[in-house]
C-alpha cells in the first residue's frame, strides 16, 4: 500500500495521505511520497492540488515511534517537513486542504491555500499537550490566520476545536456534511482548476510578501506582477469574453 494515492480529474491532482490506520500521521516514508506528490504538482496540465486523508482523519500529525532514541528532531524537521511545506508555498497554483476528519496535522492544513471541513473534522493543536512547541510552520501559518493573541491562546491551551468553531474563527472557509464532502471539494477545485492559473499563482505570491513587505516594496511587487499577468493568454481571453459578453474560458497560460 502506497503512503499517499495520487489521482488526477482533469487539470484537478488529489493528493490524499492513505495512512488510515494510524490516522495519516506522518513517518518519513509518508514525508518521501508527499514530496514526490508535490513534484507531480508542479506539471502545468495541473491547475489545482486538493491534500485530503484517508479514512476517518485528515491527519494526526508526526508518528512519534519515529522521535525516539537518539534522533535529532530538529534535523528530522528540517529534511521532511520542512521541504514539503516549502512545497506546497511553491505551487504557483492553488492548494486545497480537504479536511475530512481528525486534524492533528495543522502546519500541513494551514501551510495550505485553502481549508475547507466536513462536520465531522475537529482540530487538536496537540503540540503543549505532549510538551513540545508547534513546529513545520505553525506559528507562522497560525499566526497570519488567527493573529498573534488568539494563535498563542489556542496553541499553549491545547484546546479542541470543532469544525464549527474552525469556521467562525476563520482557520476553514466552509463546512460540509460529511455526505457530500467528498462532491463540494471536487466541485470547489474544479472551479479553481478552471480559473487563470498563472494569476492565482502570482496573487498567492503577493500575499506571501505582503507580510514583511514595506507598502513601497509591496506596491513594486504589484506593478511587476500585474505587468506579467498582463502578457498571459488568460488575461487576453478575460478582456475579450468581457467584450463580448460572455464566460471566459481560461488555458491557465
Amino acid at each position: 500500500m502506497s503512503e499517499v494515492e495520487v489521482s488526477r480529474d482533469g487539470a484537478v491532482q488529489t493528493i490524499t495521505l492513505n495512512r488510515p490506520d494510524v490516522m495519516n500521521a506522518f513517518n518519513r516514508a509518508l514525508h518521501a511520497a508527499l514530496r514526490e506528490a508535490l513534484r507531480e504538482a508542479r506539471d502545468p496540465e495541473v491547475r489545482a492540488v486538493v491534500i485530503t486523508g484517508a479514512g476517518r482523519g485528515f491527519c494526526a500529525g508526526q508518528d512519534l515511534t519515529e522521535f525516539a532514541g537518539d534522533l535529532d528532531v530538529g534535523d528530522a524537521l528540517r529534511a521532511t517537513y520542512h521541504p514539503n511545506v516549502l512545497a506546497i508555498r511553491a505551487l504557483e497554483k492553488p492548494v486545497i486542504a480537504a479536511v475530512n476528519g481528525a486534524c492533528a496535522g495543522l502546519s500541513l492544513a494551514c501551510a495550505c491555500d485553502i481549508r475547507i471541513a466536513s462536520d465531522a473534522a475537529f482540530f487538536v493543536p496537540g503540540f503543549i499537550g505532549i510538551g513540545l512547541v508547534p513546529d513545520s510552520g505553525g506559528t507562522y501559518f497560525i499566526h497570519r490566520l488567527l493573529g498573534a493573541s488568539r494563535a498563542f491562546e489556542w496553541m499553549s491551551s491545547n484546546r479542541r476545536l470543532t469544525a464549527a468553531e474552525a469556521h467562525a474563527w476563520g482557520i476553514v472557509s466552509e463546512i460540509v456534511e460529511m455526505d457530500a464532502f467528498a462532491a463540494r471539494t471536487a466541485e470547489l477545485a474544479a472551479t479553481y482548476a478552471a480559473a487563470p492559473t498563472k494569476a492565482i499563482g502570482m496573487t498567492k505570491r503577493l500575499f506571501d510578501h505582503a507580510d514583511t513587505a514595506t507598502l513601497e516594496q509591496q506596491l513594486e511587487m504589484e506593478a511587476q506582477l500585474q505587468a506579467a499577468a498582463t502578457k498571459t493568454n488568460d488575461f487576453r481571453e478575460g478582456v475579450a469574453a468581457f467584450g463580448e459578453k460572455r464566460p471566459p474560458s481560461f488555458s491557465g497560460s
